[in-house]
């Protein structure tokens, strides 16, 4: 059983910066593919950036040049550094184990970028 837990969501400003933290319990996430996932109500949940086990990342066209995604394979962990936030950037953030399966999925955490 693999439980990933987030952290670092909040309220900021346009323009502003924040670094969501995923940690994982019961697993060793240097050898999966694990990416951060963002949902707006009334939306699917779309893939923002995901990193396999290589290093090797990807980015949605959202993303591209302003968020960063990372892993500390010693503290299991895995980040999304966030930068140069936007009103549509608002939504709620999950971190998603992605491969091998089964899939699973934390809890999120909610990002809000309002003045």
């Amino acid at each position: 059983q693999v439980q990933l837990v987030e952290s670092g969501g909040g309220l900021v400003q346009p323009g502003g910066s924040l670094r969501l933290s995923c940690t994982a319990s019961g697993s060793d996430v240097s050898i999966y593919s694990m990416g951060w996932y963002r949902q707006t109500p009334g939306n699917e949940r779309e893939l923002v950036a995901n990193i396999i086990s290589s290093g090797a990342t990807n980015y949605a066209d959202v993303a591209k040049g302003r968020f960063t995604i990372s892993r500390d394979n010693a503290k299991n962990a895995v980040y999304l550094q966030m930068n140069n936030l936007k009103p549509e950037d608002t939504a709620v953030y999950y971190c998603k184990k992605i491969y091998p399966l089964p899939q699973y999925w934390g809890q999120g955490t909610q990002v809000t970028v309002s003045s």
